[in-house]
């Protein structure tokens, strides 16, 4: 057997008949093509094929021969092997505080000299461990400093001439923050190119510009990046590009063969050195750390095709131990993380609902539907389930507009367009009058806290999930001469939006100065809850109202309870909850999540979702409410 590699490609040539039907089926199976016309099979060059063949034709006994290209490729291949396992035996001792004391102390001396924030032991550590891989993971829970962790090693590689360029891909809430920490930390603020949104033809311009014009920062979307896949690849190829690739929020290319993912991993190679950075690594699946992985070593696969099978095997049967050792073994080394409980912060004070009673109007409304839904639950079963689950979730979301804001049950709900009311019935009325008849007692309540807050001079953000409830209350403080803004989903990012709008940046900025004048915020956790810090001046947090995605109430905690301000503040979060409503119901679900999810959260490979929604938590919801026998026990699935 001869192998050799032309033209980006591996050639074997068999002698005779040293193959049997069993070795051609193998290479069938690793997509070799037979060419009968030449006698010889192909298949694309691949570093970890190459390596797979040659071991499976020794393992088999078939002699074969490396011609020079494939002679010099496999040299090279072995060099590059080597260097990769003494990076992960480094990386592993570090880990288990084995290191280099003189190395880490120069490290030390460079931070304090050349980083404008003073990191935190945790944070120190972390960035060293990425400077001595290169290439590296950084799965600290949200609002332990992560992205200073990231800055810090830019600016040690870019002082070492080995980069000159920060390129970061993540959700467009990422932006501001990236420009903000840039500056908070390095002391500097950066040329700065947005590559997302906007006109197409003008944004894929900016790949093309010469050195004259690059930037030290830029920032583009997942989405953005997919559109433009042959301008990103001009860009990370040119000869003065020298890219630090970041991916924030990476558990969003964690989908195998996802679009997202593709267009990352095809541009991987192109990279100096890469970086993926998330709370979240396993949000559904072991298989979600893939993609990862392969991002960040692209020419070595720390994950090998056949553990990646044993670890599908092994969640399948629910062996998880296996799985775990599997991953300890592959990118145990890879990654660094810093748990919830290493960031010595103040405590977080989730005080007792305040329960509230409702007034006479909304407190009629509710009855009526909760009623309805109930007189509906009883009167036939479905054998259809993603029938009866879009039903679910949409009487749960009429329960939950109930309790926010009764003139929210007039809008529209996305794929459920049951009537629970007659449009002729007295309820209907009242409902479209509502605004008319009185204020929610929420609203009431609301104000005599933000009233109290505002003489105690301290700034709060309120959560609520309904978009025409943030236009309530913001139209209730205004009413009371109370200064306040909103971010929500309408609110436009930076890159996005026209000169003179505000932004979710401008408006975060204006909060959280402490001079601004600016003292509430109204905010939407769908498009808040993530990656935007209020904690610096912020310790205060009033939950209007919740829902049962338990991922955007974690990380809208830890808007205000995070490293750099609440390591000397407690963070204190304020409920308000209708009496015998679904909000006692959401709560508790809520609470028991969290306890569960906080235990979880500190393990090192745990599948848990703190940033993903779960679609079926309205559903269940739904069961445990209204799915009952007369003995008050849930019906059988």
């Amino acid at each position: 057997m001869t192998v050799d590699i032309q033209h980006s490609k591996i050639i074997l040539i068999p002698s005779n008949n040293e193959l049997g039907s069993i070795h051609r089926s193998q290479l069938s199976f690793w997509d070799f093509t037979f060419d009968y016309s030449q006698n010889l099979y192909t298949a694309p060059l691949d570093q970890q094929l190459f390596l797979k063949v040659t071991r499976y034709f020794a393992k088999e006994g078939i002699v074969f021969y490396l011609e020079d290209t494939a002679k010099k490729y496999s040299e090279k291949l072995a060099v590059t092997t080597l260097n990769f396992e003494n990076l992960k035996r480094t990386a592993a001792l570090f880990k288990e505080g084995q290191f280099d004391k003189i190395q880490f102390d120069e490290f030390r001396k460079f931070t304090a000299s050349n980083i404008k924030r003073s990191l935190k032991i945790h944070q120190l550590k972390a960035a060293f461990h990425l400077y001595l891989l290169g290439n590296g993971a950084n799965f600290s829970v949200p609002g332990s400093g992560k992205t200073s962790v990231v800055l810090t090693v830019f600016e040690k590689l870019k002082q070492e001439e080995k980069v000159n360029t920060l390129f970061v891909v993540g959700p467009p809430s990422s932006f501001g923050p990236w420009k903000n920490e840039f500056r908070d930390t390095l002391g500097r603020n950066p040329r700065t190119i947005i590559l997302a949104g906007g006109n197409k033809k003008v944004r894929q311009e900016k790949y093309h510009d010469g050195p004259a014009h690059k930037a030290e920062l830029y920032l583009t979307t997942f989405h953005s990046l997919l559109s433009d896949q042959k301008d990103v690849t001009h860009f990370l190829s040119q000869k003065y590009t020298k890219a630090f690739f970041v991916v924030d929020e990476a558990h969003y290319i964690k989908q195998i063969k996802g679009n997202w993912a593709q267009a990352i991993l095809k541009q991987s190679e192109k990279a100096n050195f890469r970086c993926v950075l998330t709370g979240t690594p396993m949000p559904k699946s072991y298989t979600d750390v893939f993609n990862l992985f392969d991002f960040l070593w692209p020419n070595q696969h720390p994950i090998p095709s056949n553990n990646k099978t044993m670890i599908k095997i092994n969640e399948e049967r629910g062996t998880q131990q296996n799985v775990k050792s599997i991953l300890k073994e592959n990118i145990g080394p890879l990654f660094y993380r810093v748990r919830k409980s290493d960031l010595n912060l103040k405590p977080q004070n989730l005080m007792a609902p305040e329960v509230i009673e409702m007034n006479s109007y909304e407190q009629m409304i509710y009855d009526a539907i909760f009623t309805k839904i109930k007189n509906y639950s009883k009167e036939s079963y479905y054998s259809n389930i993603e029938f009866v689950n879009k039903l679910a979730r949409g009487r749960i979301i009429r329960l939950r507009q109930a309790v926010s804001y009764a003139k929210l049950l007039n809008t529209a709900i996305d794929d459920y367009n049951e009537k629970l009311l007659d449009d002729k019935s007295e309820i209907k009325r009242i409902i479209s009058q509502y605004d008319k008849l009185e204020v929610p007692a929420k609203i009431t309540h609301l104000l005599s806290k933000i009233a109290d807050f505002q003489k105690r001079k301290l700034k709060v953000v309120i959560w609520t999930n309904f978009i025409e409830t943030i236009n309530l209350i913001e139209h209730q403080l205004k009413q009371k001469k109370i200064r306040c803004k909103k971010i929500y989903g309408a609110t436009p990012v930076e890159g996005n939006s026209l000169k003179d709008e505000e932004t979710r940046e401008k408006i975060r900025d204006e909060f959280v100065d402490p001079d601004s004048g600016l003292d509430v915020l109204i905010a939407n956790p769908a498009a808040c809850a993530e990656s935007i810090s209020l904690h610096k001046t912020c310790h205060n947090a009033i939950y209007y109202d919740l829902s049962y995605n338990c991922a955007q109430y974690l990380q809208s905690l830890d808007r205000i309870h995070r490293v750099g301000g609440s390591e000397t503040v407690e963070a204190n979060y304020y409920f308000l909850q209708y009496r015998n409503t679904i909000d006692v119901d959401i709560k508790r679900n809520i609470d028991r999540k969290t306890k569960k999810m906080y235990e979880i959260v500190e393990e090192d490979y745990a599948i848990y979702s703190l940033n993903m929604s779960d679609p079926d938590d309205d559903a269940e919801a739904y069961k445990r409410l209204f799915m009952k026998t007369s003995k008050g026990k849930e019906k059988k699935k």
